[in-house]
């Protein structure tokens, strides 16, 4: 157990696992699931709000907020927490993803990354350390290393440099890292799809030694049975006394899927992304609030569902809604989208204690092509 970022695991069934994660702004029960609030919100949703769907923890992004409105800003307003609203976990995002997915001209060399903002053109380096300083300044709960995002698809030469790269830079991570109570680094296992370089990647950052471990480099465009069995060649190298987070993963199916395969925790953007599209998740899967099927439909949108799209209005009136193009489309739908998420992990948690989580997985991915049903 890290003495910094304790790890307590509860219970398994089977690979999947049950757990607590404590911090210095509150306890993460595993498997957990992250709200994205890249630039130090979520969209469409107050903090009060998205802590109201069940989230403990939430995810915040280096890149964008070093852009705007700045670390140093965010650090004589008291930190990320107090700046947002928001008093529980935050888990920072390195930056790497995004200097290779949104900056324009970049340019990588052993030292760290040389790009142009994508919001002004302005020039800036993000090396290992200053990605670490920057998520101290931001008060991060749990600091991601600095790591290259691998390409997809990518040869096998390529993948290897790439993952030696990045665990050069997971070294110069942990050097920079200042430890204090309640706070942790993850290291980052990459290698693309190749088991090989999984086993490299885990062995060295084992080695290097991490509060946690993250799986990266993954839901970058592989099929769904490639993410799967990438996590089966990657997770049972990881410590079992530490925790597991896949980044960006990702659909209902990819969570129950992977914490079957002994994933702890995860974040994405889909569940905001798709309530602004008027897209919903539900237990029987999607349904796109823009069909006319759902114009003169009176039901809730997801029986037993407790939030406030479900318990105060119709399919008809959230249909109304995106067809006239209102703001309360879109949050009515992020919050029932987070909260389906939050209830998923919930029963996810509470199948492992009962060691019945199989039984759950297979009876929730039955359903899971059913969501967009006409009236009754």
């Amino acid at each position: 157990m890290s003495p910094e970022l304790p790890f307590m695991l509860h219970a398994t069934d089977g690979r999947a696992r049950r757990g607590t994660v404590t911090t210095a702004h509150g306890t993460v029960e595993t498997p957990a699931f992250m709200p994205v609030g890249t630039a130090a919100t979520v969209k469409a949703m107050k903090g009060a709000d998205v802590k109201a769907t069940g989230a403990e923890i939430i995810l915040g992004n280096t890149y964008h907020l070093m852009l705007r409105p700045g670390a140093d800003r965010i650090e004589r307003l008291g930190g990320l927490h107090r700046f947002m609203g928001w008093d529980g976990p935050i888990l920072t995002d390195s930056g790497g993803f995004q200097v290779m997915s949104l900056a324009g001209i970049r340019k990588m060399t052993e030292k760290g990354v040389t790009f142009q903002s994508h919001i002004d053109g302005s020039k800036h380096l993000l090396t290992p350390e200053r990605s670490i300083e920057i998520q101290h300044q931001l008060d991060a709960n749990i600091t991601m290393a600095f790591d290259e995002c691998t390409p997809f698809p990518a040869m096998h030469d390529v993948a290897k440099t790439s993952m030696e790269l990045s665990m050069r830079w997971a070294e110069r991570s942990k050097s920079a890292y200042r430890k204090r109570a309640g706070y942790g680094l993850f290291g980052i296992v990459q290698g693309s799809v190749y088991d090989d370089l999984r086993k490299v990647s885990s062995d060295i950052l084992t080695g290097i030694g991490f509060d946690g471990y993250a799986v990266g480099g993954l839901a970058v465009g592989e099929p769904q049975a490639e993410m799967f069995r990438v996590l089966d060649a990657s997770t049972p190298h990881l410590p079992e006394d530490k925790p597991r987070y896949l980044m960006g993963v990702g659909r209902p199916s990819d969570l129950i899927g992977a914490v079957a395969r002994g994933v702890d925790m995860f974040d994405c953007v889909m569940p905001t992304r798709a309530g602004r599209t008027a897209k919903a998740f539900t237990a029987r899967g999607e349904v796109n609030l823009r069909n006319a099927r759902h114009a003169e439909d009176p039901r809730p949108l997801e029986a037993g569902c407790d939030c406030p799209g479900c318990t105060m209005h119709s399919r008809a009136y959230l249909h109304h809604l995106f067809k006239a193009e209102e703001m309360l489309g879109p949050m009515l739908l992020t919050w029932h989208n987070l909260r389906h998420y939050q209830r998923l992990m919930a029963a996810m948690r509470d199948a492992i204690e009962q060691g019945g989580f199989a039984a759950f997985a297979a009876e929730r991915l039955a359903h899971l092509d059913e969501g967009d049903i006409p009236p009754l």
